[in-house]
């Protein structure tokens, strides 16, 4: 299981990397037409449905390295069975979550069937909506992948990083 997180993680960071250099690219494309005075037509149609690809594929990269934003500091102070009770709970909450988004993202696609893009009037809206479901699959697939860290880390006697000191710091700012 170990391995195939590990490759999961790897193909979620060459996706991300792929989308940040397209992402890159045509932005500098878009500049050089733009100071030429042939402004091309679908750049920022393109770049926002890019940077919103970035977004939802990062999210499942992040999902995967268990680096999204939380409050360790405060559930790392607690006893290991109330932590543990709070990481199943929190656990269940976003997987529970990114479900009812995949559900209603591909809901959605069938509502975008007859739209297309402005600027490029052969590209499907359902096209660049799909990102909705298949990130949230992606994150759930994360979310499970990690769940037996997250159990191990609850369960420690002394949760690494919980100090009363770095929880207070961490809530003053």
């Amino acid at each position: 299981m170990a391995s195939f997180r590990k490759r999961y993680e790897k193909a979620l960071e060459w996706v991300v990397i792929g989308l940040m250099a397209i992402l890159a690219l045509e932005v500098v494309i878009g500049v050089v037409f733009r100071t030429l005075g042939a402004s091309l037509s679908w750049y920022d149609e393109v770049a926002s449905i890019l940077l919103a690809w970035l977004t939802f594929y990062g999210s499942a990269l992040a999902s995967a390295k268990r680096a999204h934003i939380s409050c360790p500091e405060l559930v790392a102070m607690m006893p290991p069975l109330p932590r543990t009770a709070v990481t199943v709970a929190v656990q269940l909450l976003v997987i529970g979550f990114f479900a009812l988004i995949g559900w209603l993202g591909w809901q959605v696609l069938e509502v975008l069937q007859t739209d297309f893009l402005v600027s490029l009037p052969q590209v499907s809206v359902m096209y660049v909506q799909s990102v909705i479901p298949i990130s949230a699959v992606l994150i759930i697939i994360a979310e499970l992948l990690t769940f037996g860290d997250a159990m191990a880390w609850a369960r420690a006697g002394h949760a690494t990083g919980a100090t009363a000191e770095s929880a207070a710091r961490e809530a003053s700012h």
